[in-house]
């Protein structure tokens, strides 16, 4: 496992001193003595005792340089228990801040059940959504329309391959060269928990990368996200969630959180890893979220959408189901259809306050079987939505 192959030792010859200097950074070695040509770097692994690992790191591609890296390559694949060549191909990526979630599944060490990762993943995707939107505009519920910029950011999170312990699914968000971004060391060495989260627009003071900032409002987020379900726990009533929000908290991210836990509702741990290239100076350990905090996050993400879940100008399409008669003054629709800003595949009954003017055309619709769109606020409604302020209804099929 630990031996490096010969198209491994070929492609060793190509890695840059500067990457490989970056990764045993990142990954918490440090330059303990200079010699002629060489540094030797060393690192001891938490938990263990004894004396540090050393490896003897080239400054400049000579004739030996291949085998010097081979050399680092077999220890680090010793201190890591991953194959040597997983560990090149990482060295070569480009700056990336990674997140990884380890999972506790039943069964064989390295394996999880389809259902458990199916959650988990759609969990992480809902996680990075919920935080990119945060990054840009803080608050406890986020819209369900989302901006180009949350989307451009979920599309470019990769998966990287599975790493021992459990089983732990890697993430990473690519980061650009961040020298011609951060020019002071006042800039680099970023906090994780500040409310600053404006990207880079005018009169913005900041230049950090966007994916930084989606990388620490998720990690103060979910902290924040754990301290509330701790707090509702330990009072034995429900936490105000919604003073966490300036930090990354909202329901859709205690949602996430929930629905990577899966239906078993396992309990599961973040940890994270910043791009050398642009440092963080405060630490941040692993976030576990155990079994008992995932009831206090449901309930927080509950009472923050029935307090502030409006959302304004959404989109529903459908059929019209039913007509109720007039009470109140208004009358009501029943519209079995979508979001825009959802799957299209998930479809729910959503009634729908209508103005006098689309009466008509709504009993056109549901007389023939029209499908028809409408535009309004939703508000919660026990477990789902209601659409209420409509300012557009319009019959797309006749």
């Amino acid at each position: 496992m630990n031996v490096i192959t010969d198209a491994e030792f070929e492609e060793a010859a190509q890695v840059r001193p500067d990457l490989l200097q970056r990764y045993l950074r990142a990954k918490g070695w440090h330059s303990d003595r200079g010699l002629s040509g060489a540094e030797v770097w060393e690192r001891t692994p938490e938990g263990e005792a004894g004396l540090p690992y050393e490896v003897l790191v080239p400054l400049q591609q000579r004739r030996d340089y291949a085998g010097r890296v081979a050399d680092i390559l077999e220890t680090l694949a010793v201190v890591e228990s991953r194959r040597p060549g997983d560990i090149l191909r990482e060295m070569q990526l480009p700056p990336v801040d990674w997140q990884f979630l380890r999972l506790v599944p039943p069964g064989p060490s390295g394996t999880a059940p389809l259902l458990d990762l199916v959650s988990a993943l759609t969990g992480l995707k809902d996680l990075h959504t919920a935080a990119a939107s945060s990054a840009l505009t803080p608050q406890a519920v986020q819209p369900g329309q989302k901006p180009q910029a949350v989307k451009d950011h979920v599309a470019a999170v990769r998966l990287d391959q599975t790493r021992v312990g459990s089983y732990v699914v890697a993430a990473h968000i690519p980061l650009p060269d961040p020298r011609s971004r951060l020019p002071s060391e006042e800039q680099q060495q970023a906090a994780l928990f500040h409310n600053d989260a404006v990207p880079n627009g005018p009169g913005s003071r900041r230049t950090e990368p966007f994916g930084r900032m989606v990388t620490r409002t998720l990690y103060a987020g979910v902290t924040c996200a754990v301290a509330a379900a701790e707090e509702t726990l330990s009072r034995d009533s429900l936490a105000d969630f919604e003073r966490y929000a300036g930090a990354g908290l909202s329901a859709n991210l205690c949602e996430s959180l929930v629905r990577i836990a899966g239906e078993e509702r396992r309990g599961f741990s973040l940890g994270f890893s910043w791009s050398p290239e642009l440092p963080v100076a405060q630490p941040s350990p692993p976030v576990r979220i155990a079994s008992r905090h995932l009831v206090a996050l449901e309930e927080g993400a509950k009472d923050l959408r029935a307090r502030l879940g409006r959302e304004v100008g959404a989109v529903l399409r459908g059929m019209v189901s039913r007509l109720s008669s007039e009470e109140q003054g208004y009358r009501e629709a029943t519209i079995y259809g979508s979001f825009e800003h959802e799957d299209a595949e998930r479809f729910r009954r959503v009634r729908v306050r209508l103005r006098p003017e689309d009466v008509d055309r709504a009993t056109d619709a549901w007389r023939n079987r029209y499908e028809v769109a409408v535009r309004g606020d939703l508000e919660p409604r026990g477990t789902g939505v209601r659409m209420r302020a409509v300012t557009a209804f319009a019959v797309l099929t006749e």
